[in-house]
């Protein structure tokens, strides 16, 4: 079963509450108008019939033939201006009197009232009843008691042909005009949530499912200063997001091919060479020797991988203790003191406690302050080359800087030294570098909740600085 799109979802509310509402109105609206009709035509019939309630008084008083065609004179007026019948009835209930020449035939009779209504009209009841006339067509008949000097002279009746009619139509005009509103609100509704809502969600969906497919270049454009367009930057952010992780992705794969690939090659070429007696026997353990320094650099570069994997997987767990970062310090400097002596590097260690008592993992410490002196070894200039370490307590942190003289790294380089396989020289050569060296550090101390930054010291060196979490002595 297809389901239904939120465009028709929205119409169908939108209209339903249009419709509720505009029909809630039209019924307040129709009662109210029909009760400021029926006060309006009750007024308008009261003054009409004082009208001729007058004109009959004159001609009670005078009672001749001058007064009487004053009287038909006034009921012909109302006739000709309102189309209003009128009938005068004496107080016997007799016709005496009629506006139309068609309403001749009731002259000289007793009108049809009954005894309590005649009762009420003597009382001075005004009263409202239907009546037929000779071609069967119905009118409202208002009947008014002629009373002079509490004594009851006969009745006025006016009669009302259009009331009925006027109402039916003004119903029909009413509930057409409802129904239109329903109509137009529902197209107004479908426009501008289909320009509004619904296209700018169609596009969002379509960039969604392309993002799904690969195509991580894709954005939306909506320039809408709503949610919709807040929607449509979030949604750009994440793109812009899946995109440089798409370009990490593709550059790492790039990178441990390239990396994984060097040293296999040499090796095969090396052992080929060997089996094949291409190479003299007394060159065999020179070759080995490269073969061996090769398959340490693999194994650096695979463990390398599966520490970044695990500590970004989740699965990286620390043995947090109480430790004293001096005595690594120290601990580290002497098993790199081969690669020290070997590039005549002078190493200054600054203590400003005798111990420096902090919280962290001892193994992965360790590991951070290696790689930092091995790239502070690496960079250092060769025979006057210097690196100076400090650690100093400030608040709750340890501060452990390592400093060397090296080149500054380049502006352009400074933030990409952590990306992992990123090498500064921008060369592959190296044969001792993985290039994950200070991914790997950050990614550590990132584990400990700890921060680490570079310095350029302009024509001076490069120093490295990292916190650790102080513990009391």
């Amino acid at each position: 079963m297809r389901k239904k799109g939120l465009i028709f979802k929205l119409l169908i509310t939108f209209s339903s509450i249009t419709a509720g509402v505009l029909i809630l109105v039209g019924m307040v609206l129709t009662t109210w108008i029909e009760r400021e009709y029926s006060i309006q035509e009750s007024e308008r019939v009261s003054r009409y019939i004082e009208i001729i309630e007058e004109a009959t008084s004159e001609f009670l008083n005078k009672n001749n033939e001058v007064g009487y065609e004053d009287l038909k004179n006034s009921m012909k007026i109302i006739k000709v201006s309102v189309d209003m019948d009128s009938i005068i009835l004496d107080s016997q209930g007799y016709v005496y009197a009629v506006s139309d020449e068609k309403l001749d035939y009731l002259k000289y009779s007793k009108l049809d009232i009954s005894s309590d209504d005649m009762k009420s009209l003597k009382l001075g009841e005004i009263l409202e009843s239907s009546f037929v006339r000779e071609d069967n067509n119905k009118s409202i008949a208002y009947y008014k008691p002629l009373i002079t000097d509490n004594n009851f002279n006969g009745v006025v009746i006016l009669l009302e042909n259009s009331k009925a009619v006027n109402t039916s139509n003004l119903h029909t005009i009413i509930w057409l005009l409802v129904l239109g509103a329903v109509v137009l609100s529902s197209i107004a509704s479908y426009y501008f949530a289909k320009k509004i809502l619904i296209k700018p969600l169609s596009e969002i969906n379509n960039v969604a499912k392309k993002l799904a497919k690969g195509e991580v270049e894709k954005r939306v454009y909506i320039d809408s200063q709503d949610e919709i367009g807040d929607l449509a930057e979030s949604f750009n952010i994440m793109a812009e997001s899946l995109e440089k992780v798409e370009n990490v992705r593709r550059e790492f794969i790039s990178n441990v091919s390239h990396e994984i690939r060097s040293p296999i090659t040499s090796i095969k070429g090396f052992i080929t060479g060997i089996l094949d007696g291409v190479i003299p026997k007394d060159k065999e353990n020179y070759y080995l020797k490269i073969v061996n320094d090769e398959v340490s650099r693999l194994s650096r570069l695979v463990t390398d991988l599966l520490d970044i994997s695990s500590m970004e997987s989740g699965k990286f767990k620390l043995n947090m203790i109480r430790m004293d970062i001096n005595e690594i310090i120290t601990l580290c400097t002497l098993n790199l003191e081969g690669k020290i002596e070997q590039k005549n590097i002078k190493v200054d260690v600054i203590f400003n406690n005798n111990h420096e008592y902090c919280l962290g993992d001892r193994d992965r410490i360790i590991q951070v302050v290696t790689n930092l002196l091995e790239n502070a070894i690496k960079y250092g200039r060769e025979y006057d080359g210097r690196i100076q370490i400090e650690t100093y307590a400030k608040g709750d942190s340890v501060f452990v800087s390592i400093f060397n003289n090296g080149p500054n790294i380049p502006k352009e380089d400074i933030n990409k030294i952590w990306e992992r396989f990123y090498k500064t020289d921008k060369s592959r050569t190296n044969k001792i570098s993985t290039g994950l060296g200070l991914s790997i550090v950050r990614l550590i101390l990132t584990q400990h909740n700890q921060d680490i930054w570079v310095n350029n010291i302009p024509g001076k060196g490069v120093k490295f600085t990292f916190t650790l979490k102080r513990e009391e002595k």
